[in-house]
């Protein structure tokens, strides 16, 4: 293992460090993994599974098994790592086939940027209404051929190590209800093990907003911002803006270079530039964000809502403008995000989108309207919405006027029951709730 002493040997230390730096276990997983890992394991011990499967283990991971620890006391006795964990060997080889006696020493039919249509014919025979269960686990072996699960990320997500290839060594994230899977950008189980490490250390992952470890690119931002300045690749330049976007603070200096790669960007990287410029400095990003809204309102619209929503008054004319003849349904919906948070009157602006054309329009209208304190002003629009033919936007409609008792509401009530006299996308129950309001049961008001 002299190859990974030096690896082996930071590694230690920063799990120590890391143990110290997430000392309230904020990380994901670490309530769980509490930073512990049991004894190594024994040569012996590993040499039988090998022999087992009939697999040789990379070389990268025996180091870790052997030097550093093997189990713990997390998800599957799962020992300190991203997510749950890292299983101890043995744990979790069933995770992805039932015979990994069979499949753990096949060729990795799986490789990186996978396409989608490469994919979908991967798992095409699973996805068959007639397989017998004999032919599914066999297509599951096939597809997961040569990968070894290590570790939970909880639901049906694990991540996985690549056995033979020329990817042997690397990390994988998988899903097993048949998710397109993306390797790690690491390239082998300890760069990517030191690299979860680094991000404890620099607090990336002690957030709120955390990303989920091992989809995004890592590194420093300066790294990343070199990287990208050098690739000719598109993927990769994308990758580098996101890896950047996920850190969690950045220096007053680098944020200069930023709004330089910014102005300074194809067209095809802006809108992902002006996002990072959004979260880390949006007094920055503000006069950019107004420029871009001419392009294009929606992004705007987004980033003010995920990294300055406490500045949404500050965005009404352009919320305005964006729903003067709207269309786009997502558009609408962050208007309405910011709206709520902005603490406005908006109910002129609203009430003429209460009978777009677009039904998922008129639902959030309704919603939105729900939201006001002093419904009974509008009972007209809200009776509007309990004809509305749609069931999506009675169903909000009658979500929207809880607490009101006006009587005035009768009639429309009533109309809903001889339109539905069985349930029918919970409008029934939902007029119930609202009934009950009046102390009028449904028997009740059809007499």
């Amino acid at each position: 293992m002299y190859q990974f002493d030096e690896q082996i040997a930071r590694i230690k230390i920063k799990l120590k460090a890391a143990e110290q730096t997430d000392k309230a276990l904020t990380a994901f997983g670490a309530q769980t993994h509490q930073y512990i890992l049991h004894q190594p394991l024994s040569v012996t011990a590993l040499l039988d599974f090998e022999t087992r499967y009939k697999i040789v283990l990379p070389e990268c991971y025996k180091a870790f098994l052997l030097l550093v620890g093997n189990g713990g006391v997390s998800y599957a006795d799962s020992a300190a790592g991203p997510f749950y964990g890292i299983y101890p060997l043995g744990t979790g080889v069933d995770d992805l086939t039932n015979a990994p006696e069979k499949y753990l020493g096949a060729p990795v039919k799986i490789y990186p940027d996978i396409t989608i249509d490469a994919w979908q014919h991967l798992i095409k025979e699973t996805e068959e209404d007639d397989i017998s269960d004999e032919a599914y686990d066999a297509a599951l072996g096939n597809i997961y051929a040569g990968i070894l699960p290590i570790g939970s990320q909880g639901c049906t997500y694990v991540h996985g190590l690549v056995l033979n290839g020329e990817h042997a060594g690397r990390v994988i994230n998988l899903d097993t209800d048949g998710q397109r899977p993306q390797f790690c950008f690491e390239d082998n189980f300890l760069d990517w093990y030191e690299r979860w490490l680094d991000e404890i250390l620099s607090e990336d992952l002690l957030t709120d907003a955390a990303p989920w470890f091992g989809y995004t690119m890592g590194g420093s931002v300066e790294l990343l911002l070199n990287k990208y300045h050098a690739a000719i690749d598109p993927l990769v330049k994308h990758q580098c803006i996101r890896g950047i976007l996920s850190k969690r603070s950045i220096s007053p200096v680098m944020i200069t270079l930023l709004e330089k790669a910014y102005q300074d960007a194809d067209p095809a990287y802006q809108q992902e530039w002006l996002g990072v410029l959004t979260k880390f400095n949006y007094q920055l990003a503000k006069p950019h964000l107004l420029a871009y809204s001419a392009i294009n309102p929606l992004p705007v619209l987004q980033f003010v809502w995920w990294y300055a929503k406490d500045k949404s008054a500050e965005w009404q004319a352009l919320i305005t403008e964006s729903l003067r003849g709207v269309t786009d349904e997502e558009t609408f919906r962050f208007c309405g995000y910011l709206l709520l948070e902005s603490n406005i009157d908006y109910v002129p602006l609203i009430i003429p989108l209460t009978t777009h054309k677009n039904p998922q329009i008129r639902v959030s209208a309704f919603y939105l309207l729900g939201k006001i304190a002093n419904k009974a002003a509008y009972l007209d629009v809200f009776i509007q919405g309990l004809h509305d033919p749609a069931n999506e936007v009675i169903h909000t409609t009658l979500q929207a006027l809880s607490g009101v008792k006006d009587k005035r509401l009768i009639p429309a009530y009533q109309q809903l029951t001889a339109r539905f006299p069985m349930e029918q996308d919970y409008i029934l129950s939902n007029l119930s709730l609202r009934l009950e309001d009046m102390g009028i049961s449904i028997s009740e008001l059809k007499q």
